[in-house]
C-alpha cells in the first residue's frame, strides 16, 4: 500500500483503552469482511479488506495528507450520516485504475489521466459497494440509524469539500483508520489505500455501545 505518514497526536490511550480499541477495529473489519465479498463481485478474483491502524488527527493535518494525493490519485468520497457522521475515501492511482479497468470493464491499454464515463462510474460503484456494505453491517452490529451518502467525485479540492464536513461539526477530532484494499488478479496482488473515518462525537457514541457489551 501506498505510505501514509501521519503525525498522530496520542491522545486515544487517554480515552480509549487497548481493549476497546481492538473492538472497535475487530467490529470495523467484520464490517469490511462483508464489503470485501461484495466487491470481489465486480473484482472477479479474491478481495481482502482489514483495518491494521487506528488514529486520533487534527483536523489539519487531515487535510494535509488528502491534499498529498491529489495530484496523483483520483479520489472518491462518501459521507456516513444518521447517528454517526463520518466518510470513506478511497485513493486510486493510475495502475488501480488501469487494472480495474483491464478486470472490470475489459478496458486494454488504459491511458493515464482524465477518466471515461464508465470508468469514473466504476469506480464510484466500488466505493458504493465498499461503503454501503460497511454501513450496513455497522448499524446491524452497534444496532444505529446510519446509512452512507451517495458517493462523488469531488471536482474542487478534496480540502474544500471536507472542509464542509468540518464547518457542519466544529468539535470534529477524526478517528483515522487506515484500511487495506487488496485483491488478486492473474496472480496479481493490488492494494489501493482506503481512510475512514469519524468525528470523536461518533467515537464517544461507539465507546457507549461497546462498553455495554461488557460483562
Amino acid at each position: 500500500m501506498d505510505n501514509i505518514t501521519i503525525n498522530t497526536m496520542d491522545m486515544m490511550d487517554t480515552h480509549v483503552t487497548e481493549l476497546e480499541k481492538d473492538i472497535i477495529k475487530e467490529i470495523l473489519n467484520i464490517g469490511l469482511a462483508r464489503a470485501a465479498d461484495s466487491f470481489a463481485t465486480i473484482a472477479k478474483d479474491k478481495v481482502m479488506l482489514k483495518v491494521p491502524d487506528v488514529q486520533l488527527i487534527e483536523v489539519k493535518d487531515l487535510i494535509s495528507l488528502i491534499a498529498k494525493y491529489e495530484n496523483s490519485h483520483f479520489i472518491i468520497q462518501s459521507d456516513i450520516k444518521g447517528d454517526f457522521n463520518g466518510a470513506t475515501l478511497m485513493l486510486f492511482s493510475d495502475e488501480h485504475i488501469a487494472l480495474l479497468s483491464n478486470v472490470c470493464l475489459s478496458m486494454l491499454n488504459v491511458q493515464k489521466g482524465e477518466l471515461n464515463v464508465m470508468q469514473e462510474s466504476l469506480l464510484l460503484e466500488i466505493s458504493n459497494i465498499i461503503t454501503g456494505a460497511l454501513v450496513t453491517q455497522l448499524a446491524n452490529i452497534l444496532k444505529s440509524n446510519i446509512y452512507g451518502s451517495p458517493p462523488k467525485a469531488p471536482k474542487s479540492h478534496i480540502a474544500n469539500s471536507l472542509k464542509d464536513i468540518l464547518v457542519q461539526h466544529p468539535l470534529f477530532q477524526p478517528l483515522v483508520f487506515t484500511v487495506i484494499t487488496k485483491f488478486q488478479h492473474n496472480s496479481k496482488d493490488i492494494e489501493l489505500p482506503l481512510l475512514l473515518f469519524f468525528d470523536s462525537s461518533t467515537l464517544l457514541k461507539m465507546l457507549e455501545i461497546i462498553r455495554t457489551f461488557k460483562v
